[in-house]
């Protein structure tokens, strides 16, 4: 670890609190894909970020949470049948993995600093300028479920900067080049190295650098599989809409029952050198269940291991009781490998014993058509990475603590689906990838003084 890591997370977005714990801003992160424009952090961070909380003390709030927890376990003792005593089980088992990374946080006074100005934190007001005033959002998955969507098109507004003058390292002039695309069912991409401006029925939406997306419904995600898998996808992110009775309340997004997801052309998409996959899980047993017994075999994925989200306030303390049964402050990444044609496939064959040790030690895979070796590090389980959360069901952008553990070719060839956002270098497939994309969450720098 380094002496001073705080100069490197204002950079990087990514603080190492020890060996196993990280906390994160994810605001930082995604500004590194992004030349002209800046993740807004007050539109960011719309959540806990209470004026009375935020000031009160992480120990003196932690007091008070103790009182009420144990005022609880007087007034209730809940029986656990057996699906909810497993999932208990797993809970004690990372339980002082979390302990021992909110500690670490807890002690980490500079970082703590940080994070309760986190809302006002990436630009000086003179500096940036708010891009939209709308207060409404146009509905992807509405405009995408009509007869017309096929005929929506989207127009991409290409800037290039004249280098000829410049004023302190910033164009005075840009020339634009539209061009129209259709927008559903279509591959949409931004192939500079600066962000674009979009403009969709009269929304503005901010494209990364180096991304794309593929905005459908889950019948047309076939398009997506690339016709060479020397072109397919080395790291796979998946947030599925899983069944859930919180997001049905909040009426935020409409969910799908478990088994449409058994369909998702995992196999296909991957490289041919094999992919680490990363799958959001609720902490509910009956879904582990079914990703384990059902959903893993039939997209080949073999478990690797577990990463943990847990969730803090900006005053540092955890969003909710972590002992809290139904409601903990914490989410689970499922990471897995997806053997190819090559590379990774041998390995998951091997007896258990000898694939825990090859999931377990540095190894080198060889691609059997450039002939060149590609380290793969051992992936650790129960990694624990923290940050204030965003808006309702949005991730926190993950794939930088992934990296080492891709296997195949680099850079990696990366792909989220059920996206509803963009990042550089990635490939964001849904139907509303664009939701956080929309002007509204974006401010613009400006060179005004």
């Amino acid at each position: 670890m380094e002496d001073n890591p705080l100069p490197s997370f204002i950079k990087s977005g990514i603080y190492q609190l020890n060996s196993t714990a990280v906390f994160i801003d994810p605001v930082r992160l995604l500004n590194r894909s992004y030349t002209r424009f800046r993740v807004s952090p007050s539109t960011y961070y719309s959540r806990f970020f209470d004026s009375t909380n935020s000031t009160q003390s992480p120990k003196a709030s932690e007091d008070s949470r103790k009182r009420k927890r144990k005022q609880k376990k007087k007034n209730k003792v809940q029986s656990l049948n057996e699906r909810e005593r497993i999932a208990d089980r797993r809970h004690q088992e990372v339980k002082p993995f979390l302990l021992k990374a909110h500690e670490a946080l807890l002690e980490a006074t500079d970082i703590l600093k940080v994070l309760r100005n986190l809302r006002n934190d990436g630009c000086v007001v003179r500096e940036c300028k708010e891009l939209s005033k709308e207060s409404s959002e146009l509905s992807l998955m509405e405009l995408g479920g009509v007869w017309q969507a096929p005929m929506y098109e989207i127009v991409l507004n290409y800037y290039h900067d004249d280098k000829t003058f410049q004023n302190e390292g910033f164009p005075l002039a840009h020339s634009i080049e539209q061009r129209v695309t259709p927008v559903f069912n279509n591959l949409v991409a931004n192939e500079g190295n600066n962000d674009m401006e979009a403009e969709l029925f009269n929304h503005k939406y901010i494209i990364p650098k180096r991304s794309c997306f593929y905005m459908s419904d889950l019948q047309q995600i076939d398009s997506l599989i690339p016709a060479d898998s020397d072109c397919g996808f080395n790291l796979i992110v998946i947030d599925p809409p899983w069944e859930n009775g919180s997001a049905r309340q909040k009426v935020r997004y409409p969910t799908l029952p478990n088994r449409y997801f058994l369909s998702l052309p995992v196999k296909e998409l991957c490289h041919t050198s094999g992919a680490l996959l990363a799958l959001w899980v609720t902490n509910r047993e009956k879904l582990r269940d079914f990703v384990e017994n059902d959903l893993f075999p039939k997209w080949g994925v073999t478990y690797a291991a577990s990463f943990y989200w847990l969730k803090v306030k900006a005053n540092g303390i955890l969003t909710g009781e972590l002992d809290l049964f139904h409601h903990r402050p914490y989410e689970c990444l499922l990471l897995g490998y997806c053997k190819g044609k090559v590379g990774l496939s041998y390995a998951l064959e091997l007896p258990l014993l000898k694939r825990i040790l090859f999931f377990t030690s540095p190894c080198l895979l060889q691609d059997t058509h450039s002939g060149k070796l590609t380290r793969m590090n051992p992936i650790p389980d129960n990694r624990v990475f923290i940050s204030v959360p965003g808006d309702y069901s949005r991730k926190p952008p993950i794939g930088e603590l992934l990296l080492d553990y891709v296997p195949g070719p680099m850079p990696a060839r990366c792909v989220e689906l059920f996206a509803r956002e963009m990042i550089a270098g990635w490939t964001s497939w849904g139907n509303e990838p664009l939701h956080f994309q929309d002007s509204r969450y974006f401010v613009s720098k400006t060179t005004e003084n």
